[in-house]
């Protein structure tokens, strides 16, 4: 289209009116008989415009308009004529007559609609006679060629896009907006949406249209496809006029032909209609939406971009928050809210979406109102909801209270699940949940009662009993387990019990189908990444364990106690298993405020357990003790189910190594061996504490401590089995013993045989493990002044600084560095210091190397 108020600009047209032209500019007084459609604002006026000019320039008479019946018509004059489908019939005969001559040139301009007999009987005739064209939007090609006319604009491609996609091509308001973007206060980026005097430029475009159109418009602006039918009874039409206002719409440039409307004009009919009109088509459009039973949830979203949510009647906001609880609870809990705003009850179901979001603040305030004043259905729902909530701030007691005063089947199941994890044995001997309202046995109830059922068998069965369970009631939630409000998923309880009894691939599955299902929302799925994160670490994964564990709270919200437990111990296990002391100095203070947060229960004693070898490692174990002793007390209250006791006793072993604790040591190894029945797990276990406590006394049988040690790596222990065999390397005296068992270290830790022999040491987390699995040898090999020097080094002292500590010169110590490292085999510096952090912080606990006085009794 021509651009006259833009320099330089030019004429952007198609192959057809471009072929056109070039006819015209070759022969000029040719014969011309021309059909032009094409829907307002594409193009038609502008290219009348072109040819008059090209005739003109050939010295050739242009008459603009219809020719008065007695009015002669000179044969070489061109005659325009724009907008003919507004003619009557009298003139649209007169121009089919002078088609009918074959004497005269003439180009006729129309819409498709309206499409009078007179006019399609004149379309005809200048098709047969002529030819025919028809204007169409610009592709994006054509877009960018006419922004690139605009000096102002360029060729920037990011504004072609923005430019393209708000106006649809349509030639009309792609000059519209361009003009816009042309001032200096749309500065030089993209804009987020079209400028208000662009959006105000479609005013008298819409005040002309007929007032059925413009509720047209607004119907179609609410963004959600709808049937002819629906339209009809939104509009109070039968089916044939609304066909002829979806025509005329079309026609006039504002509607696509897939019955759209291009974001630059939805924003114009939402901004310029009356709010009255307005807030009229959509109250009716969601009324028979929700009638028909159709969703609501896309109007909803489409008024919200637009920000006239506040014309949405509260029915409307509160079954779209219904639909969006499933996917999105974070935006359900907001719909909810602005049904509330609107006049809708509250409810337990807004509670229910602040809860699935990870809003526990904010569900546990709507709850409580809800309990002491809403209908009783509501009251039930939001017991529910307060009793979740408080679950996952460590509440478990209150927690059971309301589970068991909801009283439906799937509370009472919940209030089992957390009277045993509290230490209520009664919990574990009652029947299984019954039928106390009649409820159907849907997928959450018979989850929740397999929930009970894998805990109960947890604690007074077996572990393979437990875990089935579990792991069926996980699978039953995957379906359809997103709106499930849970205080804790039956993914991550049977991760936790596989765990416990060193089914780690199975912990691995679930957790990842329970992830890949989204079960239990956005508050759920903390719990799951954190129990992944767990899981690389007890296999030494370290590394993959703290990539794991940084993505949980990426959301910024904070954690809840439960959570917040888990990941400082992670944490701690982190830095312990890479021998990182500063590491564990920082993160001690924070993982005492997480136990102080979390009351002890059964689920927690594992990160309980974690952060006992830490507090062991740091000196500070006594401030632990009080927390070790409710969880001991918890265990006896049950029965000392093994499942859950063994993991503890075997962290209480290594604290009790840490702390040089022989007999500490041995009431742990008595214990664990007295387990070892209950399942292949725990036998492994007994097996490798009764090897490592020999060890300490330098009592080494490779082949016993080999077997264990394989042992605890096959039952996802690898750290753990490779520092036994390591361990137990550093104190034998048999050299053909040592060199087996440190490559049994390497092998567990997967390194290869051999991997000291002439390869290079593995660097970061692999490196650590290597260090702590060959700590012995290499310290005998290390002098006291190696020593003085290692630990000066890694304070980050100069060789000077240190030569003028140890009253020896620089390049001593650089002599002392150099053979370090050649008998450690580092390839680099950075490997260097790995080795010796580990060492030194070894060496500093007194841990190892002291061999421990010999049993006097078992």
């Amino acid at each position: 289209m021509i651009m006259n108020d833009v320099a330089g600009s030019r004429l952007v047209l198609g192959k057809g009116p471009t072929a056109l032209l070039e006819m015209v500019a070759e022969d000029p007084t040719g014969p011309l008989t021309v059909g032009l459609a094409g829907p307002g604002g594409h193009g038609k006026t502008a290219l009348l415009a072109e040819l008059a000019r090209v005739h003109q320039q050939a010295g050739i008479a242009v008459r603009m308009g219809v020719p008065e019946p007695s009015e002669p018509v000179d044969p070489d004059a061109l005659v325009l004529v724009d907008d003919a489908h507004l003619l009557d019939d009298a003139r649209l005969g007169a121009l089919l007559r002078l088609v009918a001559t074959r004497r005269h040139r003439l180009v006729v301009a129309y819409r498709p609609w309206p499409r009078s007999a007179a006019l399609m009987e004149l379309a005809d005739a200048l098709r047969r006679d002529g030819r025919a064209l028809l204007l169409t939007a610009f592709t994006r090609e054509q877009t960018a060629a006419h922004l690139a006319a605009v000096p102002e604009l360029g060729r920037r491609s990011d504004l072609v896009d923005f430019v393209h996609a708000q106006t649809a091509g349509v030639p009309r308001d792609v000059e519209r907006l361009a003009r816009g973007l042309r001032g200096p206060e749309n500065g030089a980026g993209v804009p987020v949406e079209p400028p208000r005097s662009v959006v105000l430029e479609f005013g008298p475009d819409l005040e002309v249209l007929p007032a059925d159109v413009r509720r047209l418009l607004l119907a179609v602006a609410a963004g959600v496809p709808l049937p002819v039918s629906m339209l009809g009874a939104l509009l109070g039409r039968e089916p044939e006029a609304v066909d002829e206002l979806i025509a005329t719409t079309r026609a006039a440039g504002l509607l696509g032909a897939d019955g759209r409307l291009a974001p630059i004009v939805r924003r114009a009919v939402t901004a310029l209609s009356p709010a009255t009109d307005r807030t009229a088509v959509w109250r009716r459009h969601t009324e028979l939406q929700l009638a028909r039973g159709g969703a609501v949830l896309p109007l909803v979203r489409s008024l919200l971009a637009v920000g006239v949510l506040g014309d949405c009647p509260a029915p409307t906001l509160a079954a779209a928050a219904e639909e969006a609880l499933a996917d999105e609870p974070a935006f359900a809990a907001e719909l909810f809210a602005a049904a509330t705003a609107a006049g809708w009850p509250a409810s337990a179901r807004q509670a229910l979406a602040a809860a699935l979001a990870g809003n526990l603040d904010g569900a546990l305030r709507l709850a409580d109102r809800l309990l002491a004043a809403a209908a009783p259905a509501d009251r039930t729902e939001a017991a529910i909801v307060a009793a979740t909530a408080l679950a996952h701030r460590g509440h478990a007691d209150r927690s059971v209270e309301l589970y068991r005063w909801a009283g439906t089947s799937s509370s009472i199941a919940f209030a089992t699940v957390g009277g045993l994890a509290t230490g209520d044995l009664a919990a574990a001997t009652e029947p299984p949940a019954g039928d106390p309202a009649g409820e159907p046995p849907t997928l959450h109830a018979s989850a929740a009662r397999l929930m009970a059922d894998g805990v109960r068998e947890s604690v007074a069965g077996t572990p393979t009993g437990a875990l089935s369970a579990l792991v069926q009631a996980a699978a039953l939630l995957e379906p359809d387990g997103r709106a499930a409000l849970l205080p804790d998923s039956p993914a991550a309880l049977a991760a936790l019990t596989a765990v416990h009894c060193g089914e780690l691939e199975i912990a691995e599955r679930v957790l990842h189908r329970a992830l890949a299902a989204g079960v239990g929302g956005p508050l759920m799925a903390r719990r799951h990444r954190l129990l992944q994160a767990w899981i690389l670490m007890v296999r030494g994964q370290t590394l993959a364990a703290a990539e794991h564990l940084a993505t949980v709270a990426l959301d910024g919200r904070p954690l809840e106690s439960r959570d917040q437990l888990f990941a400082a111990a992670l944490q701690m296990g982190i830095g312990r298993r890479n021998s990182d002391l500063g590491a564990l100095k920082r993160g001690w203070g924070q993982a005492l405020e997480a136990v102080v947060r979390h009351p002890v229960d059964l689920f927690a004693l594992l990160p309980l357990g974690e952060l006992t070898i830490a507090g062991a490692r740091l000196g500070d174990l006594a401030r632990l003790e009080p927390y070790l002793r409710e969880g001991r007390t918890l265990l006896g209250r049950l029965g000392e189910p093994a499942l859950w006791s063994v993991p503890l006793h075997w962290s209480g072993l290594h604290a009790a190594i840490l702390t040089d604790e022989p007999a500490t040591a041995d009431e742990h190894v008595a214990a664990l061996l007295a387990a070892a029945g209950h399942s292949r797990y725990a036998a492994v276990v007994a097996a490798a504490a009764e090897s490592w406590v020999e060890v300490l006394r330098g009592v080494v049988d490779p082949v016993r401590v080999e077997a264990a040690a394989r042992g605890l790596h096959d039952t996802g222990l690898c750290w753990d089995g490779a520092r036994l065999a390591g361990q137990a390397a550093i104190r034998t005296s048999d050299r053909r013993a040592m060199t087996s068992l440190l490559e049994c270290a390497r092998v567990l830790q997967g390194r290869p045989a051999g991997a000291n022999g002439g390869q290079r040491p593995a660097t970061g987390e692999g490196a650590t493990q290597v260090a702590d699995a060959t700590t012995g040898p290499t310290q005998q090999g290390l002098s006291d002044r190696e020593y003085e020097v290692a630990e000066l080094v890694l304070a980050g002292l100069t060789y000077r600084e240190i030569g003028d500590r140890l009253f020896i010169s620089a390049k001593t110590v650089e002599h002392h560095v150099a053979r370090m490292r050649n008998r450690l085999n580092c390839a680099n510096r950075a490997e260097l210091l790995t080795l010796l952090r580990a060492m030194v912080a070894d060496r500093a606990s007194n841990a190892a190397g002291q061999p421990w006085p010999q049993r006097t009794a078992r």
